[in-house]
């Protein structure tokens, strides 16, 4: 009698926790999202980072098919009126504004990222500082936009195809693409433009006015911290209130559960995404490995999901997309990656590659 209580308090726990996991993960509820009148996830292919001729992606590992990725940004680029055929040069970085005009020309959705200055503006760039973009070390958050906009974005003597940028050594210094610079070692004082063309961070207003809305956008709320503070509230009040004034179609995620709860309180009738990708479990930081198991999706009740597409199988990105979440890849970097998750999701954010449909 006793091993039969034992065993069904067992089973009870575990469909409890079971129960648990599922409430935990589940996306917001189709009824509600038809009430609210959210649109789906434009069904589109999503250039990572707009389409672009240096950055992300861009590495030996997809040397194969990238060359065609990169004559693709540089000639849609050039057709927008960015660059000349003759510069030697990227004509369209990452998160450049070349770059999305680009994307545009070819017909893709964007996906880009966006963080504040130190002045408070709202700028479209990926990593927290400038070293693997532009060889420069220091932190957005430190930078005004008038400094940024003196700084290229994979300036000479980078070439295209380039996944880093030069660290602008001096001429007797060895440094190579992607080393470490102290950031006390590059004059803040005074930033000063380069010379000829180049392409810098941008203002994600500018950015709005550019696409215009010729193609959807996934906008990513980017943070360098799991922590929430009052400068994460205003880049959210900041880059929604630029989102509100545009008119084209968009969606928005985030890596943080909050950011998205913070739409889910404010904004219901946007549709929201929460970014996640798997995470080794680890007891000092037990969040991380929740956060990529979708167990925050309490917080923000997401209509789709963004994950990394190598993890794309596991039963609990399956599980909320059986529950109704619509499933978004990212970054496949190969025609085979493509078709490989194609089985896992419903949207796919590519790059370093030209996807045959």
């Amino acid at each position: 009698m006793a091993s039969k209580g034992f065993l069904s308090r067992v089973m009870v726990g575990g469909a409890l926790a079971a129960g648990g996991a599922l409430w935990a993960l589940a996306p917001r509820l189709a009824h509600e999202r038809k009430g609210r009148g959210v649109r789906e996830v434009p069904d589109v292919l999503y250039a990572h980072r707009g389409l672009h001729d240096a950055g992300s992606g861009l590495t030996e590992d997809y040397a194969a098919s990238s060359g065609e990725y990169v004559a693709l940004a540089r000639r849609m680029a050039l057709q927008a009126g960015y660059g000349t055929a003759d510069f030697l040069g990227p004509i369209a970085p990452e998160n450049s504004m070349a770059a999305f005009a680009a994307a545009c020309e070819a017909g893709y959705g964007i996906e880009l990222d966006i963080q504040l200055t130190a002045d408070g503006q709202v700028v479209v760039v990926h990593d927290a500082d400038l070293l693997r973009v532009a060889g420069d070390p220091r932190r957005v958050e430190n930078l005004s936009y008038e400094e940024l906009s003196r700084i290229a974005l994979f300036s000479a003597p980078a070439k295209p195809g380039d996944s880093k940028a030069y660290a602008g050594p001096d001429e007797d210094d060895n440094s190579s693409a992607g080393d470490s610079v102290a950031a006390d070692s590059v004059e803040s004082a005074e930033t000063v433009a380069p010379q000829g063309y180049y392409q810098h961070v941008p203002l994600f207003a500018d950015v709005l006015r550019l696409v215009d809305g010729r193609v959807p956008l996934i906008v990513e709320y980017k943070f360098d911290t799991m922590t929430w503070d009052a400068r994460c509230t205003e880049l959210m009040e900041q880059g929604d209130a630029l989102l509100r004034d545009y008119e084209g179609p968009y969606v928005v995620e985030s890596f943080m559960p909050q950011a998205m709860g913070w739409y889910k309180k404010n904004h219901p009738e946007i549709c929201r995404g929460q970014l996640a990708v798997e995470a080794q479990f680890d007891s000092a930081q037990p969040q991380q490995w929740a956060a990529g198991k979708l167990l925050g999706d309490w917080i923000s009740r997401p209509d789709f999901i963004a994950y990394d597409w190598n993890g794309g199988e596991g039963l609990h990105v399956q599980t909320a997309r059986a529950l109704g979440a619509t499933a978004v890849s990212w970054t496949v970097r190969s025609q085979e990656e493509l078709e490989r998750s194609g089985e896992w999701f419903d949207r796919h954010i590519f790059e370093a590659f030209v996807p045959r449909q």
